[in-house]
């Protein structure tokens, strides 16, 4: 399985994705699903795969043969990162088609999910999520953030937190926190952690992490968090039946 996010925020792009793509009980193996683009110096473009592991592979490779056979379209010459998105949905939707025949079926599910994100010259920065069927959308004033694969974990920290006047660090641990909180309750969602910051109108993918299940700064921030969610839960207000509704159930 596969948990990545995208959050873009006034400052910049948190981008964070795990490395598990098979937890089986004797079989448990890993592979990067975070790809930055090598890309002329007006643009950066970074790339999360979810889905089927192959039409993955098979739509990267495509993406980089247009870009160095410097193809009618690629990531090159596109001028925003909408059109990259199309671009790209349309790449899937042709590699996800190579496997199945005339009568529409095929013996395993191709389908695969992207996020494309970053920055294109006078453009503002973002993040467009790409659905197996090949359309997108993008990020949100009121969801400014972007989530493939198993996100139901983590969402509720990032609905909570995360908002376009978020400092770019402190987003960070939010996302950080919310892959932490899916790795703890999925099996299937693993380390390594990736991590790239990229803050608005500097063109570098300088900040970029990558954390072990045993990296320091990852034990700590889960331990902090644990400890600040114990201390808030016994600081709730207290049940009081006199000065709380109770409705009476006979059972």
């Amino acid at each position: 399985m596969t948990y990545c996010i995208a959050a873009s925020i006034d400052e910049g792009l948190i981008l964070v994705s795990d490395s598990r793509t098979n937890a089986g009980i004797d079989n448990v193996s890993t592979h990067g699903k975070m790809h930055a683009f090598k890309t002329s110096d007006d643009r950066k473009i970074v790339l999360l795969c979810a889905g089927n592991l192959a039409t993955t592979q098979a739509v990267l490779e495509q993406l980089h043969r247009d870009k160095v056979k410097d193809a009618g379209v690629n990531l090159n010459n596109v001028e925003c990162l909408s059109e990259a998105a199309a671009y790209l949905g349309h790449v899937s939707v042709e590699k996800q088609k190579q496997h199945v025949n005339p009568e529409g079926q095929s013996a395993f599910n191709p389908s695969a999910s992207f996020i494309l994100a970053g920055q294109i010259g006078d453009e503002p920065h973002g993040a467009y999520m790409i659905y197996s069927e090949g359309n997108s959308i993008t990020s949100s004033a009121n969801t400014p953030f972007l989530q493939i694969g198993e996100s139901k974990y983590g969402k509720p920290i990032l609905d909570r937190f995360l908002k376009l006047g978020t400092s770019i660090d402190e987003a960070a641990r939010c996302c950080l926190v919310s892959m932490d909180s899916t790795i703890r309750s999925n099996a299937s969602v693993g380390p390594p952690v990736e991590m790239l910051i990229y803050r608005k109108d500097s063109f570098s993918f300088d900040e970029y992490y990558c954390f072990d299940d045993d990296d320091d700064y990852l034990l700590q921030l889960r331990r902090s968090w644990e400890t600040k969610l114990r201390e808030a839960i016994s600081a709730l207000p207290s049940l009081n039946k006199d000065t709380v509704r109770v409705m009476r159930v006979d059972l």
